[in-house]
């Protein structure tokens, strides 16, 4: 990689801070009325330093979202003396939002799914055939937040030897799109594990991770899951 910090920047290009926060109440299987605010704080707190490790440039909604997060944490703390009038759950400032954003997005992907200008009109679409014999049900779309938490169990499976060294010498965020689109292009599709599974070292992870969600941006790739297996594929659009 070259000596210069490679930057990604997450303002309207992948989920915003709302989306981090649904794919945390999904995850912990809880309800938006009695969200545990304690713990989605911190998990999201998380979610934010472990973007920032890896350069990637937050947009200032995620840091307002943390701050108002962190603000209804304090007060949830706050003790209640007996003989006083019970005030407004804290957490509705968050709740009230989020149930008017979920209602949005419903509705947004119900109008997504309707193909008004036809296919390929301006971008490129997943081919359907690479799909065949499947049901289309069994998959969804993976959002970024779904692609970090299969990238951190990548980490995790890593030797601890490596030390994470974005401005060290090695290959270039570029030369790895280059590589990705070589194999995508030679074979339609690829599992997301796959092209992490080569002896390389933790840097080159991180760059290959990296390099995924700058295509991503240029919408060069599409990613999609098995409902069932949980088999995340990387398809070439």
């Amino acid at each position: 990689m070259t000596s210069e910090t490679y930057q990604i920047r997450l303002e309207n290009v992948f989920e915003g801070p709302m989306d981090l926060l649904v794919h945390l109440i999904r995850k912990n299987e809880v309800d938006i009325y009695d969200i545990p605010i304690a713990l989605i704080t911190n998990q999201y707190l998380g979610y934010l330093d472990w973007m920032k490790s890896l350069n990637i440039d937050i947009a200032g909604d995620f840091i307002l979202m943390a701050a108002t997060l962190t603000q209804i944490k304090s007060k949830m703390l706050l003790p209640i003396h007996d003989g006083e009038e019970g005030e407004e759950d804290p957490r509705l400032e968050i709740t009230k939002p989020l149930e008017e954003y979920l209602k949005l997005k419903s509705v947004a992907e119900r109008l997504g799914e309707r193909d008004l200008l036809g296919e390929s009109t301006f971008t490129r679409k997943t081919n359907k055939d690479d799909l065949a014999g499947t049901d289309d049900d069994e998959y969804i779309q993976v959002g970024l937040f779904e692609l970090i938490d299969a990238f951190q169990k990548i980490l995790k499976n890593t030797s601890l030897a490596h030390k994470i060294d974005l401005t060290s010498e090695g290959i270039s965020i570029r030369d790895k799109i280059a590589q990705i689109v070589d194999i995508l292009e030679e074979r339609g599709d690829v599992v997301f594990d796959e092209l992490f599974s080569q002896p390389i070292t933790k840097n080159e992870i991180i760059v290959t991770f990296l390099a995924m969600l700058e295509m991503v941006k240029l919408k060069l790739i599409n990613i999609i899951q098995h409902m069932e297996s949980g088999i995340i594929r990387v398809f070439y659009q």
